[in-house]
C-alpha cells in the first residue's frame, strides 16, 4: 500500500510537471522524457532496496533470531578472543563480582540419556539437520579430539565420526534431559584447583545452563571453569585432560614449580581423603560431631589451596547431619552457610539456595530430621565465615 501510494504520488508529480512545461520552450519539452525515465529508475531502485531490507529483516528476526553475537548471550560484558596458546577464550570486559551470573544458555540440541542405535553419529547428524546454517556452523566451529585418521572427507563415515568427535569433546550433562551442546559455554577454558573462577550448572526445571562467578574476576582476566574433579595430583589431572580433551594443561596451578606443585597435590589429596572419611557418616562409621569436624578440616584445606568449589554442598551435608541428630541450632547455622555458598556457585535463585532458606525457617521440616540419635553437632567454627 505504501509503495502504491508512493507510485501514485510520483506519477502525479510527473504529470503536473509535464502539464506545466507544455507552454515552455521546445528544448524543455524535448528533455522531459529523459527526466521521467530517471525518476522511474530511481523508483525501481528504491523498490529493490525495500525488498532487500524485507528479506534481511525476515532472516534476522524469523530465521536467526536466536543467533545473536556470543558477547550478547553473556550476562556481563566479555570479549571472546583468540588467546595465545589457549585457542578461543572469554575475557572479562569489566570487574565481575563473586556470585554474579555470567552466562545463561539453552542447549543447541539435546541427546536423550539412552539411545537405541548402533550409530550415534547418525543421530547427531539428524539433530544437526534441524538447525539453521549458522547454528550448525557454531557446532562445527567447536574444537574436538578423537577423530579417526584416514577417512575420506564428505563420506557418510567421515561426517558421522566428525559429528561424534565434536559431541564427545564438548557435551555437557543436562540432568534428566540427557546430554547437550552449549557453544558459548564451550568457549570457557579449563583451570585446575584454585585457577578456575566460574562454575557451570544445569537447571533441570528451567532447561538452561547457567554460569556463575565463584570468585571475583578483574577486568581483562580470563574466565575459567573446570572440566573435571581437580582434587587429584597434577600428573593425574594432566593425563586425564590430555586423553579426554587433547591439551596439556598449563593453568596457574599446573605451571607451579615442582616443590609448590607437590604442596598443592598434598592439599588436594588431603581433601579427597577427608571427603572419603566424611562419607562414612551415612554408613554409621561417624557420629555427628565427628562428621562436622571433618567438614571443617576439608574447609580449611580448601582455604589454604584456594579451592572454593563445592562449599555449598559440604555445608548442606552437615546441615542434614545436624537435622538427623535433631540439633536445630546447628541446622540453621550450617544451612545459612550453605545458602551463602550456593548463592555464589549456583545462584541465589537456585533450587538449592531456596531449599536452605526453607530449612533455616523450620529445621524440623528437613527430610532427615530425627533419623539418628539426638546429639549436639554444633555450628561452623567462627573462622569459616571469613575463609
Amino acid at each position: 500500500m505504501a509503495n502504491q501510494a508512493r507510485r501514485r504520488q510520483v506519477s502525479s508529480k510527473a504529470e503536473g510537471t509535464t502539464t506545466a512545461k507544455v507552454a515552455t520552450t521546445e528544448k524543455d519539452v524535448v528533455r522531459e522524457p529523459a527526466a521521467s525515465a530517471v525518476s522511474w529508475k530511481l523508483l525501481a531502485l528504491a523498490y529493490l532496496l525495500l525488498m532487500a531490507g524485507g528479506v534481511y529483516y525476515y532472516c534476522v528476526h524469523m530465521l536467526w533470531e536466536d543467533e545473536i553475537p556470543e558477547e550478547e548471550v553473556y550476562m556481563v560484558p566479555v570479549h571472546v578472543a583468540k588467546l595465545p596458546g589457549r585457542g578461543m577464550g572469554v575475557v572479562a570486559a569489566r570487574n565481575i563480582s563473586r556470585g554474579e551470573l555470567v552466562l545463561r544458555e539453552k542447549p543447541l540440541f539435546l541427546v536423550p540419556p539412552k539411545v537405541s542405535t548402533s550409530s550415534p553419529g547418525a543421530i547427531l547428524l539428524a539433530s544437526l539437520a534441524t538447525l539453521s546454517p549458522r547454528q550448525r556452523g557454531s557446532y562445527y566451529n567447536l574444537s574436538y579430539v578423537g577423530f579417526p585418521e584416514g577417512l575420506k572427507k564428505g563420506t557418510s563415515r567421515y561426517n558421522e565420526e566428525l559429528a561424534l568427535a565434536i559431541f564427545q569433546t564438548n557435551a555437557v550433562a543436562a540432568g534428566s534431559h540427557g546430554v547437550g551442546i552449549f557453544p558459548r559455554m564451550a568457549r570457557l577454558n579449563h583451570g585446575c584447583s584454585n585457577a578456575f573462577n566460574v562454575v557451570y550448572t544445569w537447571r533441570d526445571d528451567e532447561g538452561v545452563l547457567v554460569v556463575h562467578a565463584l570468585k571475583s574476576i578483574t577486568e581483562g582476566q580470563e574466565l575459567l571453569t573446570t572440566y573435571t574433579d581437580t582434587k587429584r595430583p597434577r600428573h593425574v589431572r594432566r593425563q586425564f585432560l590430555k586423553d579426554q580433551y587433547g591439551f596439556d594443561c598449563q593453568c596457574s596451578v599446573c605451571s607451579l614449580s615442582d616443590d609448590l606443585a607437590a604442596l598443592s597435590d598434598q592439599r588436594l589429596n588431603g581433601m579427597a581423603e577427608l571427603y572419603a572419611q566424611f562419607s562414612g557418616w551415612q554408613h554409621g562409621q561417624l557420629n555427628g560431631r565427628e562428621a562436622a569436624s571433618l567438614a571443617e578440616s576439608i574447609w580449611r584445606l580448601g582455604h589454604e589451596e584456594g579451592y572454593w568449589s563445592e562449599r555449598g554442598q559440604l555445608a548442606a551435608d552437615v546441615a542434614l547431619i545436624a537435622a538427623a541428630h535433631s540439633d536445630s541450632a546447628a541446622v540453621r547455622d550450617w544451612a545459612r552457610l550453605a545458602q551463602t555458598w550456593f548463592g555464589y556457585e549456583l545462584g541465589g535463585d537456585s533450587v538449592q539456595a531456596q531449599e536452605m532458606e526453607r530449612i533455616m525457617a523450620a529445621p524440623q521440616l528437613h527430610s532427615a530430621w530425627g533419623v539418628r540419635a539426638r546429639e549436639e553437632v554444633g555450628g561452623p567454627a567462627p573462622w569459616i565465615y571469613a575463609a
